[in-house]
């Protein structure tokens, strides 16, 4: 399974740039890899991952924006097409039994 999330934040004032600063900190150092701006997705391993990382993501929400998540399976997900520009170095063919080697 991958976790997406979604979020548009608001970056006007300081105190709002260092809440995105922190959330996209969050993201990345919770395992998450960028898809494009503001959105960035992590693998899964079964529900009870599922629910652990949905808390953490839970308790790292910043105050304000707009921040959604949806779960997809492996199928799902390896089923997205790119219709504009070139894939991502983290977008190379890897399978998910593969990734959960470690």
């Amino acid at each position: 399974m991958r976790l997406i999330v979604f979020f548009d934040l608001p970056m006007v004032t300081k105190t709002e740039k260092r809440a995105y600063v922190q959330f996209r900190r969050f993201l990345l150092n919770d395992g998450y890899d960028m898809i494009q701006w503001s959105v960035y997705a992590r693998l899964l391993n079964g529900n009870d991952d599922h629910e652990k990382h949905l808390k953490r993501l839970v308790d790292s929400l910043p105050p304000a924006g707009s921040i959604r998540c949806m779960t997809v399976t492996e199928k799902q997900f390896a089923g997205i097409r790119l219709l504009v520009g070139m894939p991502l170095f983290q977008e190379k063919k890897v399978p998910a039994n593969q990734m959960l080697l470690f």
